[in-house]
């Protein structure tokens, strides 16, 4: 498939490393050069790049330093996207501080767990496709209220710009692989997913990212049984996000530049 090969996800970011660390711009190939100015400017050709790991847990996975100035980059690959993983108890928090209304709380916790309880204790566990059968009415009402532009917007950067335990913000996603990848902005992230937030999904969402525990471990195996009290965040569309949001900015390019020598042609 276009934008991955056989190496994990760690192993890709080293080859995104040993692609870049070290090169002047002019040694860069040409996608990791319209990458890098995109994302510093305009670079003289003989500016060394340098590219390190970040080893703290945190939403970049890379950093890159040209003449002193630091872009932080979160690089991923394949499919089905996990954007962000934390405890139930920490995301509910994050909910009520946003004003969620109790019943929601509620609503939101039996569709997490799917087992007729708020707390995983429930004896009958089910998919999350019987699940919605009977309670579509009540993920609705959820959706509605989490795709509100405020909670959206800070929803986008505890999960993917920012995370819950850090300062420092994501300035671009690579997806792909350093021989074949494209990429989207920070401003662009939160653009894109803005976007689409009236868009309709059974499942919790916020805008384009799909809610879901990290395990609902439905035959009780006790190896995944702690993943029951995980939330996760996926992003399943995410190449298809990217690829919009660059024909989009295509566009506006295009658009920008017609009526500049509309203008033009006006002034002569």
């Amino acid at each position: 498939m276009p934008f991955n090969n056989e190496k994990n996800g760690f192993e890709n970011e080293i080859d995104f490393i040993n692609a870049i660390n070290d090169k002047k711009m002019n040694k860069l190939s040409l996608s990791l050069r319209l990458f890098i100015q995109d994302l510093f400017g305009e670079i003289d050709e003989e500016s060394i790049i340098n590219c390190k790991k970040n080893i703290n847990l945190q939403k970049y996975d890379i950093i890159i330093e040209v003449n002193k100035k630091l872009k932080r980059i979160s690089i991923k690959k394949g499919v089905k996207n996990s954007v962000h993983t934390e405890p139930i108890t920490e995301f509910i928090h994050f909910l009520i501080q946003n004003k969620m209304p109790k019943s929601l709380i509620i609503n939101f916790l039996q569709y997490h767990y799917a087992d007729g309880s708020t707390n995983g204790k429930g004896e009958k566990r089910i998919t999350i496709d019987e699940y919605k059968k009977e309670h579509q009415k009540e993920i609705d009402k959820i959706n509605n209220f989490i795709n509100q532009d405020k909670l959206l917007y800070k929803a986008i950067d505890r999960f993917i710009i920012r995370g819950r335990n850090s300062n420092n913000e994501i300035d671009a996603i690579i997806y792909g692989v350093p021989e074949d990848f494209i990429w989207i902005k920070k401003d662009d992230i939160y653009k894109i997913l803005l976007s689409k937030k009236n868009n309709y999904s059974t499942s919790i969402h916020f805008s384009s990212l799909t809610y879901q525990p990290l395990d609902r471990n439905i035959i009780r195996n006790p190896k995944y049984e702690n993943k029951r009290y995980i939330s996760q965040i996926k992003w399943y569309n995410l190449s298809d996000c990217i690829i919009e949001n660059m024909n989009n900015n295509i566009s506006n390019n295009i658009e920008s530049i017609v009526e500049s020598q509309q203008a033009d042609y006006v002034g002569k």
